[in-house]
């Protein structure tokens, strides 16, 4: 090639470089241009995967910085679609007021001391400086930060605050990341799995258990028409008793060891092979931790597998989690489990290990996660206490917490069945009232008349005082079912005091939610 450019005159020599250095730059744009419609085409095949799936899509909206908010928003979107509902995923600049309405997910960074990502800023400036009518929105937000800023998490909480004021109802208060901690990743999974009823997806990281002992168990409501409700306490067996009231306790849940004998059996194979796992050293150990296939074509698709090769193809079993209903005083942690059942029938992944497979004396998987947006005030203010079922964990916490302390003005209003069958601690809810501990208890026994009644009903039959204890400084604290019992509540506190001042008071601290 040189050679041939040297035998050219000069002006010929200049003309051809110049061509040559055109061909290549149109070749450059070219293969710019084919990779960019490679990736939007790739983009509308992950949309139209998205898109698929029964009822109505839901949006997954995200404003990134660095990319990781993308990341978590594209996991959720793929959380969703596996549990077949239908996703529109957008970046938060492609969001219109008229994209707001139905169900809604956010997923939103804040960046250096309380910024919003650049990416979000067409919708700060069009959307958000307007006031859109939100009420047929429902909403969640994934809040990054880091709390070593001290405005942390705040566009995360100003987009919340945001949609609230504008009619929006949150599905479940805004769960904050500090720092891409995994724990409230995998709370913000679980929340997912509650709104799709898809439970047993895989955890994006699995939780660092520690030891516990399943010290005791009892049936907190024989007799009752609904499922058992369980006193359950766990004990440390490698020492560490830190939390406080409003924190959870993840557990690692384990299959009926009578699936894992009948799998077993299916596949000719012996629970004493050893095999290569993070939680056993034999087959059947790494069973009891593997989401079983329980098809029977997936099951015959598994026969002539090795021991490991079994053990390589099954995911782990996803964590569960449980309000903690006791202080580390006590001992231990206590909770308030209610056996759940799937559609077959069969008891629920985590309630059945707790209630019914789990001996005795068995040893738990289970790590504490704190859960600073359910932890309580700091001062001596009233607390109005609000619960449904086992509910009522998340808020015996806090009222063995004042009573330790010597605050008293607390009210509980507490609803089940039947006031026969489902007053779950009882003797102990009393004493804090005739102790003064409780100033004020309001009980709703649905099945106890012949009209239903539920706590909303008693919070709007007490709405004067509800009132009266909010403008002495009160907190409102609810625990309980996020699709029944919190909607419920939210609507009627929302009417008695008024959506703007409930708004603020969840601005400020003084509405807290931990509800499942």
């Amino acid at each position: 090639m040189t050679d041939l450019l040297s035998a050219l005159p000069p002006g010929s020599r200049r003309l051809v470089l110049a061509a040559i250095v055109v061909g290549l730059y149109i070749l450059l744009c070219a293969g710019i241009a084919l990779k960019v419609a490679l990736r939007k085409a790739k983009a509308r095949r992950e949309e139209a995967a998205l898109a698929a799936g029964a009822g109505e899509p839901v949006l997954v909206a995200f404003a990134s910085q660095t990319g990781f908010a993308e990341e978590l928003a594209l996991a959720t979107a793929k959380a969703l679609q596996a549990a077949n509902v239908p996703v529109r995923l957008r970046e938060l600049a492609a969001v219109e007021p008229a994209d707001l309405t139905g169900r809604a997910l956010f997923i939103a960074s804040t960046t250096g001391e309380g910024d919003a990502p650049d990416n979000a800023s067409r919708f700060i400036r069009d959307v958000m400086a307007t006031e859109p009518n939100l009420s047929g929105l429902t909403y969640a937000v994934l809040a990054l930060g880091d709390s070593t800023y001290a405005q942390y998490c705040a566009f995360g909480h100003s987009l919340d605050a945001w949609m609230a004021r504008n009619g929006g109802v949150r599905l479940f208060d805004a769960v904050e990341v500090d720092d891409g901690d995994a724990a409230a990743l995998r709370h913000w999974q679980s929340q997912l799995s509650v709104l799709t009823g898809a439970t047993d997806a895989p955890d994006w990281s699995r939780p660092a258990y520690g030891r516990w002992t399943l010290a005791d168990r009892r049936l907190l409501n024989p007799g009752s028409a609904g499922e058992g409700a369980f006193h359950v306490r766990l004990e440390p067996l490698d020492g560490g008793l830190n939390w406080q009231a409003g924190d959870i306790v993840e557990i690692g849940p384990r299959n009926a060891p009578s699936d894992v004998a009948d799998l077993l059996a299916r596949l000719s194979l012996n629970a004493e092979a050893p095999v290569k796992a993070d939680e056993a050293a034999t087959l059947g150990e790494a069973l009891s931790w593997r989401r079983l296939p329980h098809e029977p074509a997936s099951i015959t698709a598994l026969v002539g597998t090795s021991p490991q090769a079994l053990v390589d193809a099954l995911s782990p079993l996803p964590h569960r989690e449980y309000s903690i209903a006791s202080l580390p005083a006590d001992g231990g942690v206590e909770l308030v489990v209610r056996l759940m059942r799937r559609a077959d029938g069969k008891p629920g992944l985590g309630s059945g290990w707790l209630v019914e497979h789990a001996p005795v004396g068995a040893e738990i998987a289970g790590r504490v996660r704190s859960n600073r947006s359910f932890h309580a005030p700091e001062d001596d203010r009233p607390m109005i206490l609000i619960g449904a079922g086992t509910g009522l964990a998340g808020l015996r916490s806090h009222l063995k917490a004042r009573a330790a302390m010597g605050r008293k003005r607390n009210w509980l209003v507490f609803g089940e069945r039947s006031s026969a069958h489902d007053y779950f601690h009882r003797e102990e809810i009393e004493a804090w009232v005739a102790s003064g501990v409780l100033a004020r208890l309001d009980l709703a026994f649905s099945r106890d008349q012949a009209e239903k009644v539920y706590v909303q009903h008693r919070l709007r039959a007490a709405a004067d005082e509800v009132r009266a204890w909010v403008a002495r400084g009160a907190a409102i604290y609810v625990c309980g079912s996020l699709e029944g019992m919190s909607r419920e509540v939210h609507a009627a506190l929302a009417e008695i005091l008024g959506a703007a001042a409930l708004e603020d008071l969840a601005d400020h601290g003084r509405y807290r939610r931990d509800v499942y």
